[in-house]
């Protein structure tokens, strides 16, 4: 009996947390950071193979014998740092935000 009743109580206390202005606040900045960088990265990611299987665009000299190829392949590395190194930014936010969830929205 006690176990029902625990069990009740936390997801009373989920519901109840879920249905706050805080977590709907905390669920919505994430998804405006979330969303929009996951599509760009897909974007840019996929269109160095699509760019090099269907085009010959990035087969054009850049400087010397480097083609845009090579050029493009390169920032895809230093697009992934700049995402990561946003994304541990942004984070700091979230634990914010996580943080007024936890003490029930309370300022």
């Amino acid at each position: 009996m006690e176990a029902r009743k625990t069990k009740t109580n936390s997801e009373s206390d989920y519901t109840s947390i879920v249905h706050s202005p805080a977590f709907q606040t905390l669920l919505s900045e994430k998804k405006k950071f979330i969303i929009p960088t996951t599509i760009f990265f897909f974007c840019f990611y996929f269109a160095l193979p699509i760019l090099t299987s269907y085009s010959t665009i990035l087969n054009h000299k850049f400087i010397g014998s480097i083609t845009w190829a090579w050029v493009f392949a390169f920032l895809q590395f230093i697009m992934t740092w700049v995402l990561c190194m946003l994304y541990s930014k942004k984070a700091a936010k979230f634990d914010e935000l996580a943080n007024q969830v936890q003490e029930g929205g309370k300022d």
